[in-house]
């Protein structure tokens, strides 16, 4: 199974409301959901100040990074990272095996509200994510060997199949 299920716009539609919904509860500025290799998936919030994609790729990494030090540490797993600065924070954790939901909020907001409200909408990603792989199941979409120079083959439209 690859890493991500094929999601259609009604996928991207759904996962947008619930990082809209976790935007009005933590009044956070920006959220995204990634996969685990550091490609963004879909980001709600402002995106004009931050660019999400290399926010991405580096938060995957850090995130990783954590994963690994956990392991030194004879622990399962840390399912969240979260970093503090003076003007911005952010908090990444785990929504299931291959996503992770990203919040950028103001550092002085309380990481607290957003942990607690981003359990819940880590659920509904998993669960979209579920009816995802069940309609079709070996359909999936493995970010890491896209071919960024060509994704012509990614954007394509089925065809509709012809009954004889």
């Amino acid at each position: 199974m690859a890493t991500l299920p094929q999601l259609i716009e009604e996928d991207i539609q759904r996962l947008g409301l619930y990082l809209q919904e976790l935007l009005r509860h933590t009044e956070a500025s920006t959220a995204l959901i990634i996969d685990k290799g550091g490609f963004l998936i879909t980001s709600q919030g402002n995106s004009d100040e931050f660019d999400l994609t290399t926010i991405a790729a580096l938060t995957s990494g850090a995130y990783m990074a954590n994963q690994t030090i956990a392991n030194l540490v004879q622990e399962a797993n840390f399912n969240s990272v979260y970093q503090q600065g003076e003007r911005h924070s952010i908090y990444a954790t785990a929504a299931g095996e291959e996503t992770i939901l990203v919040v950028i909020f103001e550092a002085d907001k309380s990481v607290g509200v957003v942990k607690y409200f981003c359990e819940p909408v880590a659920e509904k990603i998993v669960s979209q994510l579920k009816i995802a792989y069940e309609r079709e199941p070996d359909q999936g979409l493995d970010l890491s060997i896209l071919n960024v120079a060509d994704t012509s083959g990614v954007f394509k439209k089925k065809r509709a199949k012809r009954s004889a």
